[in-house]
């Protein structure tokens, strides 16, 4: 029994066949081994961009959780210390007035938040190991839009 490596027919995984070797093959061949490696290549993505968003959900949902305790904590503090001002402001003017004052700064503060929260959304990374790994494909892969030119 020879070893793998001695073997003619023999090709390592993912190495490139020689000149030698195509020249051997038949068409039908070559477009099964084409066939075969675009596959491995497509299901080998579909494994990187699972895990990639495995590893970031993760990261995202420990991160909201956290947020989510924060958010709740400030919610409370913002409600005691809002009544507070607002009882603070009914005793020099009418009650109606004083609660809107409060209002409308709470009505500032969500606004500054929400443009803050926006900028940081815009700044998520998603699947960078993906996107870069797919950039790689040969364009002879790719779809061209204009169609096929003869």
């Amino acid at each position: 029994m020879t070893a793998p490596t001695q073997d003619p027919g023999y090709q390592a995984a993912g190495a490139p066949p020689h000149a030698d070797e195509v020249r051997g093959s038949s068409l039908g061949d070559l477009m099964r081994q084409v066939t075969t490696d675009l596959s491995t290549l497509m299901r080998q993505e579909v494994e990187l961009a699972k895990a990639e968003i495995r590893q970031e959900g993760k990261k995202a949902g420990k991160a909201a959780g956290l947020f989510g305790g924060a958010g709740f904590g400030g919610y409370m503090v913002a409600l005691f210390v809002s009544i507070a001002i607002w009882q603070f402001l009914d005793n020099v003017m009418d009650s109606g007035l004083a609660a809107l004052i409060v209002a409308v700064i709470w009505a500032a503060v969500a606004a500054v938040l929400y443009s803050m929260g926006k900028k940081n959304a815009e700044r998520i990374r998603g699947l960078k190991q993906t996107n870069d790994s797919v950039q790689r494909i040969p364009d002879a892969l790719k779809p061209h839009p204009e169609g096929v030119i003869r």
